[in-house]
């Protein structure tokens, strides 16, 4: 028997997790399948980044994680038994200015009952073990529990980690190298910590070590090894001890050596097959944007699968999920890679310049605020994507991330956020007079936007003024409120379900709107 459906997901970590979900709350019915008969006991995962934590949010499992995690607020990196700076993610502009540090497998959890909530479910012990791709769709070939099965799909995303069948099956490159030196990680107790468990603590010295908080005072101890017999433990107190010589490790679980990667996949799309998460790239876990990439890969292809899966827009919509994610792929790898190499700076001159550039750069508040944004993930920006368009504007241009910090008080009375008003199932229209915007001009764009036959995309209209005189308006923003979205006479801006601007439009709002729907339905220029 062959058993039909619109979507197979294979491999349920939390990028096939996430895309599965965020599929079955889109109405697209997926079958996520996954070769460990359990879930994982332990993960070596820790640090979910502000920008996944804004994803947890729209989906509404944001306390869960909370309330399972502990909050970092600061990363602060040492070297030479000295402390040469920190960054303070509270400066980054999200309205959650920390990581959570959290097990991956906590977070499986939690993303898997999200699942379940929205119908799905993760059939295990299921292996891919081969693929025929056709015009219309895929076989896929599965073995289970020693029987072999057939899926057909009209779709597939490959989430199943850097030794991905689905990549491998479907002839997909994986390129780069290898990164040469080993990893280590380890949970253990620290008795005698005398310092904050908010904050990441990284160590540049000849045994490099991280400390993640976990919680009940828990820390994950990441390390490079000096060599494949060491004494994990003893080598990571070797650092340690220069900085604080009362300290020391107890309870240690999950000792684990590992060795990581630096590869992008050629492609993203393979006609019908799709690629997400690991599968897609590989990067060094220093900077923690591994899982975190890969939940960002999902929510950007969910909202797109899904409304290619209904009909809405055609496939060549899909093209954009690479268009867009390749270049962040590019972007980590780039900058694990140069992390990977001031870590290993052996020379002691060479270590003396590597320090002093740390810390001048880590002393300017130019580059402390840069290092926050980019440890949060929020500088991505698919300003250069083919389904983006629109008015460039020095406070929010297309392909922006829509900025979450802004309030506005609501007809009623009540203030909210004005990233509550958007609709993430859908886009939404946020139509916004200034303060010389015409009342009855913006209650007349308001309907004609309504009549338009565009329910398939925009699924929600909200009107927003920054006069206090205006009655037309569901909310109104306050003046620096307007200021921070750049906002003219009358300002037409479309948020996608990702929470990205897919069209900004300062006059001939109709005609811009129309123009987007048609980008979108195409999927190309």
């Amino acid at each position: 028997m062959v058993v039909h459906v619109p979507v197979l997901v294979v491999g349920a970590g939390p990028t096939g997790l996430l895309l599965a979900s965020e599929l079955h709350r889109r109405g697209i019915e997926c079958r996520v399948i996954d070769a460990h008969p359990a879930p994982l006991y332990w993960d070596r995962a820790t640090v979910v980044h502000p920008r996944s934590l804004e994803v947890f949010e729209s989906l509404g499992i944001i306390e869960p994680l909370l309330a399972a995690g502990v909050k970092q607020r600061v990363a602060r990196l040492h070297s030479g038994g000295k402390v040469l700076g920190q960054i303070d993610l509270s400066m980054c502009g999200s309205r959650y200015g920390f990581n959570v540090g959290i097990s991956q497998e906590v977070t499986e959890s939690i993303l898997t009952e999200y699942l379940y909530q929205q119908g799905g479910e993760v059939i295990r012990s299921s292996r891919l073990v081969g693929l025929e791709v056709h015009e219309e769709g895929i076989l896929a070939t599965i073995q289970r529990n020693g029987i072999t099965e057939q899926v057909s799909a009209r779709w597939m995303v490959g989430c199943g980690g850097i030794h991905s069948t689905t990549r491998e099956l479907s002839g997909i490159q994986f390129t780069g190298h290898d990164i040469e030196e080993p990893w280590a990680v380890f949970d253990a107790t620290l008795v005698g910590w005398p310092d904050s468990y908010e904050v990441i603590y990284a160590y540049l010295d000849e045994i490099p070590v991280n400390l993640t908080a976990l919680p009940e005072r828990r820390w994950r101890v990441y390390l490079r090894p000096s060599s494949p017999g060491s004494d994990l433990v003893a080598e990571a107190a070797s650092t340690i001890l220069r900085y604080l010589p009362k300290i020391r490790f107890e309870d240690v679980a999950n000792p684990t050596r590992f060795h990581c990667h630096t590869k992008i996949a050629e492609r993203f799309r393979a006609g019908r097959i799709l690629l997400a998460g690991d599968a897609a790239h590989a990067c060094t876990p220093f900077q923690g944007h591994g899982m975190n990439s890969g939940i960002q890969d999902a929510f950007n292809l969910a909202w797109k699968l899904a409304l290619v899966c209904h009909g809405h827009c055609t496939s060549a919509l899909l093209d954009s999920y690479e268009a867009e994610r390749r270049p962040v792929a590019e972007t980590i790898t780039a900058s694990g890679d140069a992390i990977e190499q001031v870590q290993f700076i052996t020379d002691p001159d060479q270590r003396r310049t590597r320090d002093e550039t740390i810390r001048a750069d880590l002393a300017n508040p130019a580059s402390r605020l840069h290092e926050a944004i980019v440890e949060a993930e929020l500088n991505i920006d698919y300003g250069g994507s083919p389904i983006v368009m629109g008015d460039e504007h020095d406070a929010l241009a297309p392909g922006q991330r829509f900025p979450d910090a802004i309030e506005v008080a609501l007809a009623n009375g009540r203030v909210c956020m004005l990233h509550e008003l958007t609709n993430r199932a859908g886009h939404t229209a946020l139509l916004i007079g200034g303060f010389s915007a015409n009342g009855d001009r913006l209650a007349r764009l308001d309907s004609s936007i309504r009549a338009r036959h565009v329910a398939s995309i925009i699924e929600a209209t909200v009107v927003l003024s920054a006069r206090s005189d205006d009655q037309n308006s569901y909310a109104r923003l306050t003046p620096a409120a307007a200021d921070q979205l750049g906002i003219g006479e009358t300002t037409l801006l479309v948020i996608r379900p990702d929470g990205h601007v897919g069209l900004r439009t300062d006059s001939h709002h109709i005609e811009a709107l129309a123009a987007y729907h048609t980008l979108l339905v195409s999927g190309r220029t």
